[in-house]
């Protein structure tokens, strides 16, 4: 009997491992400095149950067949180079696992190497360089209120502050968030949001989508020399290609948008592939169950992304990669007798706002021999921003007149033709160089007009007889040129040191700037390692402030300062001999692994900025402030750069990497940011919150039949310090119709500090063909009420109250999806 027993478990066993849920992972094993393919590189299944183990092909190709789905982890080797481990990627049913691994040459000897695969691999390989964060697009998803957006998703890391619910802006140790550059595939990007305002870096919703992106890297400060234009930081975007021997599709529905993914081969002989995404906002359906983002108005938008690979057997690797967005919003608030509730835009008048963006790269790659690497690119970014607003004029019973006089109108346009070309060569195991340039064509129009209306503009047919003042009304083309060099030196496996040199000539009005770069890593010991790094830094102003019109510039022969003005009779572009803002930036980090799987940073930092453009008279008003809002800063005075500013402050990261079903990261922040205008002033600059803390973690469930289907519950905490903001000037204000700051205590004022919880639940659901994943994100779960800034919004019954309101953030906002491979 209990050998019939033993004989019937073996075949009940049998059966169930026959029919466990399989999945291919394939990729390819490169060098870390020229992407060129290691043949023979070794890639082996960590399990203790199978034995899986292949090699690359020539070209560094690989594919392990029969992986169990779930949490799986791999090893990959290569003689002469230090191993990689990768643990706890989810390999799931409906979608093959690409992992394209990149492997760093040693310095020793290579007779002194040996290739075996062990859990004793150094766990400083998966430590970071200086000031840099590598995520992969599954922290996107993991993380609780990220929204899938990689923005978002960035706000968890130390020294990003995220206090704004209505945006995704990157504050990077208190810099203005149009400091940072975003680059695509090696190209520098316009803002890839939805909605965005000329001069900003960030947007309500991103174009963005992690269904396309590979592993991508984001710098918080004195980052390499191959990089520049930036103040703050670096967003480095990778699209990765579609499956070139499989056709895929991914769909998913959310309130968010419908999305629909195809990939697969364009040629099986050659590795030819397509990668095609698009997004439509389903914010509409939603609205009309009373489901809205902050605002009445329903948003509309749609984007796209593509990715075609063409790799040849002598000629190199073509692509073309490309994203685009539209985008546009209607917040009507002429319909409504009572005092409007919204996060966007202003109270008193009706608007609307179109934004759209789009990027295309052709990209050639060529390897010159097995050391030596050239790309050639040729790419085209553009912008266009238009927006109309009319003006509400109420009786005492807060009903509107019937006429809507238009007050603003502004047509924006920007496109930016690149031509850029770069050549990486690894001299020898310890020396490598990267060299390159830029060449940037920007073909730009602007027009924008306004009419000045007071508290007591009150009569529709007056304002209408107004005439327009124009702000803007131009059209011109100029160049921007960046040659850049950077090497890497390693002293030794424990000591290495990156420099370089990074310039920048404006052709609008000749400006330039050579900016250097160095850092040093030193890993004393086998899990700690300590670093520091410079930069001198750089940025050109945004694009529209060149040619933008004051009202008043300063009289001719006049020392700055004085305040000797005059009307600007000639609309002159006075602003347009703006030299570059710049910035010295020292970091000095520690990195600390207690385990494999818990990692300790620290970072001190410090960042001296100067040459910001402010006011020509005695003002508070400085360009480092802006960028962080829905209004465009237009200059009513000439500017000059005798502007300055600094950040100071310590950072602390505990990081749990995801291992044993679960994660958790602690990231906290204490800073200080400061900025001096031409009233020579030293105030809190707009983004000085003081201290931002953020905790996140998650844990996993095995569950359903064979384990094979995975529940996820997750969760964040956000808590940092208020918004900064101004007593404000009441009869100022009324005379524009607009809030106006007292000028001599701008931002000594600071709401409670801003604190919200965020919980995610989600549910993937291997199944033979399909994989299936249902998530819930409930951001702001308790609903706290954090503020985000005064608006003016008057009450026609009572002119003598008090005209300004509190606009509050997000309360709970419930996003959901369904998301369907095949």
């Amino acid at each position: 009997m209990k050998i019939k027993l033993l004989v019937l478990s073996f075949i009940f066993l049998s059966v169930i491992s026959f029919a466990q849920l399989t999945q291919t992972v394939k990729g390819k094993v490169v060098d870390k400095v020229t992407g060129i393919g290691l043949p023979g590189a070794i890639v082996q299944l960590k399990s203790s149950t199978l034995n899986l183990v292949v090699t690359a092909n020539n070209d560094g190709f690989y594919k392990l067949t029969g992986v169990p789905v779930g949490r799986q982890s791999f090893l990959f080797l290569y003689t002469g180079y230090r191993s990689v481990p990768v643990n706890d990627i989810i390999v799931t049913s409906g979608k093959e696992m690409v992992l394209n691994i990149d492997l760093e040459e040693s310095t020793i000897d290579i007779a002194e190497i040996e290739v075996k695969a062990s859990n004793d691999t150094d766990v400083v390989s998966n430590m970071q360089s200086v000031n840099m964060k590598s995520f992969s697009i599954e922290e996107t998803e993991r993380y609780a209120g990220s929204r899938q957006d990689p923005a978002r998703m960035a706000q968890n890391f130390a020294g990003v502050q995220g206090t704004n619910d209505s945006r995704n802006d990157i504050v990077i140790r208190g810099n203005s968030p149009s400091g940072l550059l975003w680059r695509l595939e090696d190209i520098d990007i316009h803002n890839p949001n939805h909605f965005a305002v000329g001069g900003s870096a960030g947007g309500p919703t991103a174009i963005i989508n992690n269904k396309y992106l590979s592993n991508s890297e984001f710098y918080t400060g004195a980052f390499p020399a191959n990089y520049g234009n930036a103040l703050g930081g670096v967003f480095d975007l990778k699209m990765r290609n579609g499956n070139n021997e499989k056709h895929e599709r991914t769909f998913q529905f959310g309130v968010l948008g419908t999305e629909l993914s195809l990939e697969g081969p364009l040629s099986k002989r050659s590795g030819a592939s397509y990668l095609l995404t698009y997004r439509y906002s389903t914010l509409a359906l939603f609205s009309t169950i009373n489901f809205h983002l902050g605002t009445s108005a329903v948003p509309d938008y749609q984007d796209m992304g593509i990715k075609l690979n063409f790799p040849t057997k002598k000629a190199g690797v073509f692509s073309f990669s490309s994203i685009g967005g539209l985008s546009n919003i209607k917040i009507i608030l002429s319909k409504t007798h009572e005092r409007p509730k919204e996060l966007y835009g202003d109270l008193n008048r009706d608007q609307y706002f179109a934004s759209n963006m789009g990027a295309g790269i052709l990209s050639h790659v060529y390897a010159l021999n097995n050391r030596t690497v050239m790309k050639t690119s040729l790419a085209t970014s553009m912008q266009t921003i238009k927006g109309d607003q009319f003006l509400i004029l109420r009786n005492d019973n807060f009903v509107p007149n019937d006429t809507l006089p238009q007050i603003l109108g502004y047509d924006f346009s920007e496109v930016k033709s690149t031509l850029a070309w770069h050549v990486k060569s690894k001299i020898n195991p310890k020396n490598s160089i990267k060299a390159g340039f830029f060449v940037n064509r920007f073909d730009v129009s602007y027009y924008d007009k306004v009419k000045v209306n007071s508290l007591y503009d009150t009569i529709a047919q007056s304002i209408e007889n107004k005439a327009y003042k124009t702000r803007m009304n131009t059209e011109a083309d100029f160049y921007l040129i960046q040659p850049y060099v950077s090497f890497v030196h390693k002293f030794n496996e424990k000591l290495s040191f990156n420099g370089g040199v990074f310039s920048q000539y404006l052709t609008l009005n000749n400006k330039y700037v050579v900016e250097p770069r160095a850092s040093l890593r030193y890993q004393f010991k086998a899990n700690q390692v300590l670093s520091l790094a410079y930069g001198l830094h750089s940025q050109m102003q945004s694009t529209y402030l060149y040619f933008t019109v004051p009202d008043s510039v300063l009289n001719p022969g006049t020392a700055p300062n004085t305040g000797v003005l005059v009307a600007n009779t000639n609309r002159s572009m006075a602003n347009k001999d703006l030299d570059f803002t710049k910035s010295q930036h020292v970091v000095a980090g520690y990195d600390y692994f207690a385990t494999r799987y818990l990692k300790f940073k620290t970072e001190v930092y410090y960042q001296y900025l100067w040459n910001a453009p402010v006011y020509v008279v005695p003002s508070s008003v400085s360009a480092l402030n802006a960028g962080s809002t829905f209004n465009r800063f237009l200059p009513i005075y000439e500017m000059e750069n005798n502007g300055t500013g600094y950040n100071y402050g310590l950072e602390l990261t505990v990081e749990k990497l995801f291992h044993k079903h679960y994660f958790f990261m602690f990231s906290g922040s204490l800073y200080d940011s400061k900025y001096t205008a031409s009233n020579g002033k030293t105030a809190n600059t707009n983004f000085n919150g003081n201290y931002m803390l953020n905790a996140l973690g998650g844990y996993e469930f095995s569950v359903g039949k064979g384990k094979k289907d995975i529940f996820t519950l997750g969760g964040k905490i956000t808590y940092g310090g208020g918004k900064r903001y101004s007593p404000v000037n009441i009869a100022a204000s009324n005379a524009v119709m607009d809030v106006v700051a007292q000028d001599d205590k701008v931002n000594t004022l600071q709401f409670a500090p801003y604190n919200r919880l965020d919980l995610k639940i989600s549910y993937k659901i291997n199944g033979k063909r399909v994989g299936t994943e249902i998530a819930l994100d409930l951001v702001n779960v308790l609903s706290a009420k954090n503020i985000l800034a005064l608006s003016y919004a008057p009450d026609p019954a009572n002119t003598n109250a008090d005209p300004l309101i509190k606009n509050y953030q997000l309360g709970l906002l419930p996003l959901f999806y369904v998301k369907f491979d095949f």
